[in-house]
């Protein structure tokens, strides 16, 4: 088997391994409800599929839901479930449009009824009412996303200018009960961050939303910095949450089926978070020190990397990441380097990754690509287009980070 098809049967297996479905019916299966009316809300990359599960579980016990979930994520109709369509990672009319629905369907509740809160990664942008203009919003977000901050910073932002964000959905929900089931995609899984914690006391203070808007010299309206000066909830008595897959499990997955290839394994970390394209340069470090290694290695590392934007190019952090390896492990016999977005999309673009190899730099120079030049222009993906080296997966149903992997082969 080729490294190329190895890294494909990784990515395919190890996905496989942290699809929600399962941990949605494994959470469901022997819960027993109150006498009241079961409502579901999800939101997410992972939404439809979280929901879909769940009706699958509650049956007539489900009154109604509201799914959102980002576009061409929908998969199909759910009984009693309206699903909505609606943007990422800058929120969209949709997002606020379905999320008005899911407020509209949880307000005005009983105290034995309960709320099934499904949540996973995205649910950031997608399960959205402002407390600013939408069109502010998206500057806020559009802001920080140019200048590299990392998902803690953006969520801690993001709970104050929100209605729902930072604990307030579940504030809406009372007196109803909160069950929340939640698909990991923050490192070490952190239950305010995980999509900005609509149903999570927050533990982030306005001192740090201030500090980070400082940071970044971030461009605010009065009204924005007046919402950053406000609390959020730091005590909810009415929601019970359960974590159902991170990119622990991800990278024990991708790790599962090195071992079963044949390869020693070593799982480098599962809190990656640096410059993608540092991640790269560290990953063909790594591949040079064993380039006379008689045995079959990986080394799995999982997380997520940034990218600051330096050029106008089309790409993602997985894309950069291999890109940025590839110079590395240039002439290195039977090495690899290929990182995946869990979710099947990484950055604005079809491809849920990048795969570089031994050959990929020879490849390029002979198309007339200097490696530094498109990293400069953040353009991976056309570079990546050029050798074979994009991987498509498309939309997963899963959003727990990312996952990269180094293959020597012996």
């Amino acid at each position: 088997m080729k490294l190329r098809e190895e890294a494909d049967r990784i990515i395919q297996e190890s996905i496989q391994k942290v699809l929600p479905d399962e941990a949605v019916y494994i959470a469901l299966k022997n819960r027993v409800f109150g006498k009241g009316k079961i409502y579901v809300v999800a939101a997410g990359k992972a939404a439809w599929q979280m929901a879909h599960a769940a009706s699958e579980v509650l049956g007539a016990q489900m009154e109604r839901g509201v799914v959102v979930t980002k576009y061409d994520h929908v998969k199909g109709e759910i009984p009693k479930m309206t699903c909505y369509e609606a943007g990422h990672p800058v929120p969209d009319e949709n997002s606020f449009t379905g999320t008005q629905a899911a407020l509209d369907l949880v307000s005005n509740l009983a105290q034995e009824d309960t709320v099934l809160f499904l949540l996973s990664g995205g649910g950031s942008a997608l399960f959205e009412k402002p407390l600013v203009s939408g069109e502010e919003l998206a500057d806020i977000t559009r802001q920080l996303l140019a200048c590299g901050a990392d998902i803690v910073e953006i969520n801690t932002l993001r709970k104050r200018l929100s209605a729902v964000k930072g604990g307030k959905f579940a504030r809406i929900c009372e007196p109803a009960h909160v069950f929340s089931i939640v698909l990991s995609d923050v490192l070490g899984d952190p239950l305010d961050m995980i999509a900005s914690g609509p149903a999570y006391p927050d533990s982030a203070t306005s001192e740090q939303a201030i500090a980070v808007a400082r940071k970044y010299d971030l461009k605010l309206s009065e009204k924005a910095w007046e919402l950053l000066r406000q609390e959020t909830p730091k005590k909810l008595n009415n929601v019970e949450t359960q974590i159902t897959g991170s990119v622990r499990n991800l990278c024990r997955a991708a790790g599962d089926v090195c071992r079963k290839l044949g390869y020693e394994t070593v799982i480098l970390t599962d809190e990656l978070n640096c410059e993608a394209r540092e991640a790269g340069a560290f990953l063909a470090s790594i591949a040079r020190s064993h380039r006379n290694t008689e045995r079959s290695l990986a080394f799995i590392a999982g997380g997520e990397t940034v990218v600051h934007l330096t050029g106008t190019g089309k790409g993602g952090r997985n894309q950069e990441l291999a890109l940025a390896a590839a110079s590395g492990i240039a002439g290195l016999a039977d090495t690899a380097v290929f990182s995946v977005g869990s979710d099947g999309t990484d950055g604005p673009t079809d491809a849920a990754g990048g795969y570089s190899d031994g050959h990929t730099a020879e490849r390029l120079k002979e198309e007339g690509v200097d490696i530094c030049e498109v990293l400069r222009q953040n353009d991976a993906y056309h570079a990546l287009q050029k050798t074979g080296g994009l991987i498509v997966t498309g939309a997963t149903g899963t959003n727990v980070n990312d996952v990269a992997v180094l293959l020597i082969r012996r």
